[in-house]
């Protein structure tokens, strides 16, 4: 893991390069006051103005040399200034005016790599000055975050199986001193029957499993975070083509995003009582598969008919929600999050920027939407369309995990998890992507944390 704290300074008057960012719209009022030297620079490097464009600007001396930014970024967004994170050579730098502010995270993440399989060439530190340093520590927090998120789902389905998600949680237990409990085998099949199903062809060593973990004081109010841990997605007998199959490895996504989320819980020592939750199996196919048209027993009771095997992710996450919803000596959760890699409606609808938000509670929504404006990380409401509950209607069972039609895929796939929601408990499903398929500056291809920094808003600011 990168050492981001590191990374960040306080700025003390310390000897530093000056970075000077510049609104394209105020860009050709800027060159026109620099010094002829510097417009000469500027015009060598062919510079047009548009943002994105960046220059070594020369100073008095030949080792006297500052940078450019053309930046239209909002001022609280953490990419601002992520592309010199990235592409800077070591060295110590500020901005020549104001502070960074949220683009202290873009800068960090710009710095991480996940070279777990592949060494690269790294350049030096890239160490940025901020005169705001109580905001060092959470954004090197957050950081961390994210980047266990990134390498997490990078991480291939050979190397991360449902026992690598349970050493995850128990080194994360282990450094908070929360408590940790794992049900698999007899126990699991028994107390969670759809788990058990969709992890129950998988090889030995990967058997699937619930990892729970408790954390904080029984009076503080129950939060439940649970994250869809479905390491490897085959599609099971309902076969993914070969495309479908080639990212399933980041069908953990979910698990990964709620493991970093109860991380950032416990290091700020919220005043709530944490319950994380982590269904983890590995959807594979062999002679004890579940099969399309099994009518599979619930933890809540329901009975429910499998109409896909590729539809897996709602039926772990219903066990594990029905669990979260018990809550413990007699005190249900007030709040249930969960993340997971559900559906390719939601990515289809909204792409792969933009988790696709279901919330059964309004204050809870207004909360998240304007936290995701605020930190520059966006999420977008979906609808929790009762009209459509009928789609889940069974001939034989209490309900379907998969309609026949193929309209709405994503609401259906939360309507289904809203069965297994007790009346009146506050929940947010968080349908995301958890990948980036294309480079962006702080974001490389591959895994991402989308909706994360969101979520810890809220609860920071419900429970801080």
């Amino acid at each position: 893991m990168t050492d981001f704290a590191n990374l960040l300074q306080p700025d003390r008057g310390q000897a530093a390069r000056t970075i000077h960012l510049v609104h394209p719209d105020a860009y050709a009022e800027w060159l026109a006051g620099q010094p002829a030297r510097v417009r000469t620079a500027v015009a060598a490097h062919r510079l047009t103005g548009k943002a994105g464009n960046h220059a070594v600007l020369p100073g008095d001396g030949a080792e006297d040399w500052s940078i450019l930014l053309v930046c239209n970024e909002a001022i609280n967004s953490p990419w601002r200034i992520a592309s010199l994170g990235e592409s800077l050579p070591e060295g110590t730098y500020r901005l020549a005016s104001g502070e960074p502010g949220a683009a202290m995270l873009g800068w960090l993440l710009a710095q991480h790599r996940f070279d777990r399989y592949r060494k690269r060439e790294t350049i030096g530190p890239r160490i940025l000055l901020t005169g705001e340093p109580a905001r060092i520590g959470e954004t090197v927090r957050l950081a961390a975050a994210t980047a266990q998120v990134r390498d997490l789902v990078d991480t291939a389905a050979a190397d991360l199986g449902p026992a690598e998600l349970e050493a995850e949680a128990a080194t994360l237990a282990k450094a908070h001193g929360a408590t940790l409990t794992v049900t698999k085998g007899e126990p699991l099949a028994k107390g969670y029957p759809m788990i058990q199903a969709v992890g129950q062809a998988a090889a030995k060593g990967r058997e699937p499993r619930l990892i729970e973990l408790e954390w904080g004081d029984p009076k503080h109010p129950r939060v439940a975070l649970i994250g869809k841990g479905v390491c490897f997605d085959s599609g099971g007998l309902d076969i993914k083509p070969s495309a479908g199959m080639r990212l399933m490895k980041k069908d953990m996504g979910g698990a990964a995003h709620a493991l970093a989320l109860a991380g950032l819980v416990m290091a700020a020592r919220l005043k709530v009582r944490l319950h994380l939750l982590i269904p983890a199996v590995e959807n594979s196919i062999a002679g004890n598969a579940f099969r399309p048209g099994d009518v599979l027993a619930s933890r809540k009771g329901l009975t429910v008919e499998n109409t896909n095997t590729d539809a897996e992710g709602r039926l772990v996450l219903g066990d594990a929600i029905t669990k979260a919803a018990e809550g413990a000596d007699h005190v249900r959760p007030e709040l249930i999050i969960d993340f997971a890699t559900l559906t390719g409606a939601a990515r289809v609808a909204l792409g792969p920027d933009l988790p696709a938000t279901f919330v059964n509670d309004e204050p809870l929504a207004e909360a998240l939407f304007a936290a995701a404006t605020e930190v520059g990380d966006p999420l977008w409401r979906m609808p929790l369309w009762d009209g459509y509950d009928e789609l889940l209607k069974s001939d034989i069972a209490d309900l379907v995990n998969s309609a026949d039609s193929s309209f709405a895929g994503a609401t259906t796939a939360a309507l289904f998890l809203r069965r297994f929601i007790p009346e009146g408990t506050a929940w947010a499903h968080l349908d995301t992507f958890a990948w980036r398929p294309s480079a962006k500056p702080g974001r490389p291809k591959g895994g991402d944390a989308l909706g994360l920094r969101a979520t810890w808003a809220v609860l920071k600011a419900r429970y801080g």
